[in-house]
């Protein structure tokens, strides 16, 4: 069975956002599955000596009203959350801990977190917030609030983002599929592609 596509997102990413409401449906038309990879792209800036983009100029202007066009036209509700972008270390952390015991409920997390940030405006970066989500989910909220504290889930988190920068993540999202590496929202038509004729 060939390998999953590896999704990388920060989940303060618009283009994340605009990504993970797509690409689990995406992929399975072309007869994928798709393993959720969040990180921290904060992690990479301190690599690449980045910044967010929407922060610089001339370009933020642009990327804002990318962003939003980019939303309309893929017909995905988008509202700025506050604040933007959000610390996400709790969403990464809780993902990562729920994962562990079902991928499926861990991604069902992920992508209410994206939606409640994006869709609705919610501050997604407490991790009561997060405990919230999960309980509104039906998930193990106390299970939950507990591993957000535990050493071992942090440290199970840092090594996760350490191998998606290990791996050359840099941006969100970011695709990798059959090893072949893919950067940007609108890069999902050339994974999908990539797919469907074994590659180019």
């Amino acid at each position: 069975m060939p390998a999953p596509v590896e999704f990388y997102f920060d989940f303060s990413s618009p283009y994340g956002y605009l990504a993970a409401c797509c690409i689990d449906e995406r992929m399975a038309a072309v007869g994928r599955e798709v393993s959720w990879r969040p990180f921290l792209l904060g992690a990479v800036y301190k690599i690449v000596g980045g910044q967010p983009l929407v922060d610089i100029p001339m370009k933020g202007d642009y990327a804002r009203h990318d962003m939003v066009r980019s939303a309309r036209r893929n017909g995905v509700p988008l509202t700025w959350p506050r604040p933007f972008p959000f610390m996400s270390v709790a969403a990464v952390r809780a993902f990562y801990w729920l994962e562990q015991q079902s991928p499926k409920e861990a991604t069902q997390l992920a992508k209410e977190i994206f939606r409640r940030a994006f869709a609705e405006g919610q501050d997604m970066s407490g991790a009561s917030t997060v405990v919230g989500v999960a309980s509104d989910l039906g998930l193990d909220k106390d299970g939950l609030a507990a591993a957000l504290q535990d050493p071992s889930v942090k440290d199970l988190a840092r090594a996760k983002v350490d191998a998606a920068i290990g791996a050359g993540v840099f941006g969100s999202p970011y695709f990798i599929v059959d090893g072949e590496s893919f950067w940007g929202h609108d890069r999902i038509s050339d994974v999908e592609e990539w797919v469907r004729v074994g590659g180019w």
